[in-house]
């Protein structure tokens, strides 16, 4: 009995296989049905390969411009502070990442003489792609920061951190006793996405804080989700964990249902 799969008689030739892939290529970025010529990939392929290749090694490497950043946050009202994790410089940061999880001492001095209290942190770090932090935070603060007037929570000043991780957000937070922090942060460059955003939302980050007390918005980017969209999810997410106390795995995604906050 022969239980390999048959292709419709239409597709069951070189041609008919060439036109089945051409017409899911577009559905994906994935590089699917990719032209080979003998055992090796057809030149174009290769050479679009490497390309992605050095995109995204370009992109962890990259440094961010947070001269850039803090003239588009005046432009949208906030003010911003620049500091610095524990990591002196990108190779450290690459190397250790538990310095990267740390502010160093002049980030915590100036958070700390800021005199700012309570609220919401926001904080932009560039993580491992600072051009998905470059292109694409300001937009997205730019469609949240009205969605979080209307909520009224309070906003101190933005921070923007050079060679952070996420968990520096907590750091952040303590320092200006937040009730809860906003990380927009440049994700691990893929082949197909080298400037992917990623926000991670912390109620009441404290030392003991893990990654399964944050909820996630990954893929901010224009071929993923779309700044206004990525917006409408945080505000709702942000609004749940105030009303609930509670992030991470304890809140769940139920934007478009009715959500039972339990007693308690």
């Amino acid at each position: 009995m022969n239980d390999k799969p048959q292709l419709p008689a239409e597709l069951d030739a070189p041609s008919g296989v060439a036109e089945l892939w051409a017409a899911l290529r577009p559905l994906t970025a994935a590089r699917i049905g990719l032209p080979r010529t003998g055992a090796s990939l057809a030149t174009p392929a290769l050479l679009d390969f490497r390309l992605a290749h050095a995109r995204a090694r370009d992109a962890v490497g990259a440094a961010l411009d947070a001269s850039a950043l803090q003239a588009g946050l005046s432009r949208l009202g906030q003010p911003a502070l620049v500091c610095r994790s524990a990591a002196a410089d990108r190779r450290t940061y690459l190397m250790r990442p538990d310095l990267g999880r740390q502010l160093d001492a002049d980030a915590l001095a100036l958070l700390q003489a800021s005199g700012s209290r309570g609220g919401l942190a926001v904080v932009l770090a560039d993580g491992l792609s600072a051009q998905a932090t470059q292109r694409h935070a300001l937009p997205v603060l730019e469609a949240l920061l009205p969605l979080l007037q209307a909520q009224g929570w309070l906003l101190g000043p933005v921070v923007v951190l050079h060679h952070g991780r996420v968990a520096a957000g907590d750091g952040v937070a303590r320092s200006l006793q937040a009730e809860a922090v906003l990380v927009l942060i440049g994700e691990r460059p893929g082949l197909s996405s080298p400037d992917s955003l990623g926000a991670y939302l912390t109620w009441a980050p404290g030392a003991a804080t893990s990654d399964a007390d944050r909820n996630c918005v990954s893929n901010i980017r224009p071929q993923g989700l779309a700044p206004q969209a990525a917006a409408a999810k945080i505000a709702w997410l942000l609004n749940q964990m105030r009303v609930q106390q509670r992030s991470g795995v304890a809140l769940k995604d139920q934007m478009n249902q009715p959500v039972q906050v339990p007693a308690g």
